[in-house]
């Protein structure tokens, strides 16, 4: 399987400065994720039949029931995790088609994301190595229990919603560390958590729309 890298008027630096000058009209400031999301191909990252769509401020459907946030949504939440302490190694729950996943492997030096859905994390591998992203470490498990084998992590981004932090999520964040999520389920809110000597304190930000994280995989 190979990724196709078809699509004219999408693929143009135009068409994302764009993107990236409606992101600073809402608000992101940091500049260090605006400029890597300048460099990325979003198109690259949806169905073909999608592509034309792929800088609009819009999540967009992946298979799989998944989607892909909106640049916005993948702003915001990069945007607050980087406003922890330096960011060596972070924890991604919930790979999809890799599209976060690329922003945070041009930021931090180690990314490891988890993926339940198996042929999803095929076609994301593919993608990232063709890409040549490198400091990507892919894992099919359950994205509830993190992974601990490789822990701890200076940062922790869940991007699905949850009513309650998984306890092994929290476990794995150092001191100091911060998790970014989606939490609650008619109405859902982006959240920040920080782990700090006196515990872990919740900070509660933007009214937000994920799908739900599940447990267990999926292979087929």
């Amino acid at each position: 399987m190979s990724v196709r890298y078809s699509g004219i008027g999408m693929t143009s630096q135009r068409t994302r400065m764009r993107m990236i000058e409606r992101l600073r009209e809402q608000g992101i400031a940091d500049e260090r994720v605006l400029a890597v999301m300048n460099t990325i191909p979003r198109h690259l990252f949806v169905e073909e039949a999608l592509a034309s769509r792929a800088y609009e401020d819009v999540a967009l459907p992946i298979n799989f029931g998944q989607t892909i946030s909106s640049p916005w949504i993948v702003a915001r939440m990069t945007e607050l995790l980087l406003a922890s302490s330096v960011l060596r190694k972070v924890l991604e729950i919930g790979t999809g088609c890799g599209y976060q996943t690329a922003v945070l492997a041009k930021l931090v030096h180690e990314v490891y994301s988890i993926e339940r859905i198996g042929p999803l994390l095929t076609r994301t591998r593919i993608r990232l190595r063709e890409l040549r992203i490198n400091n990507v470490y892919l894992k099919h498990a359950d994205g509830m229990l993190g992974l601990p084998e490789a822990g701890p992590f200076e940062g922790i981004m869940m991007t699905a919603v949850t009513t309650q932090v998984p306890e092994p999520l929290l476990e794995q964040l150092i001191m100091g560390g911060r998790m970014v999520y989606p939490k609650g389920s008619r109405k859902q809110y982006l959240c920040v958590i920080e782990r700090t000597p006196q515990g872990f304190v919740e900070t509660v930000l933007d009214e937000v729309r994920f799908v739900p994280i599940l447990s267990g995989i999926i292979s087929k």
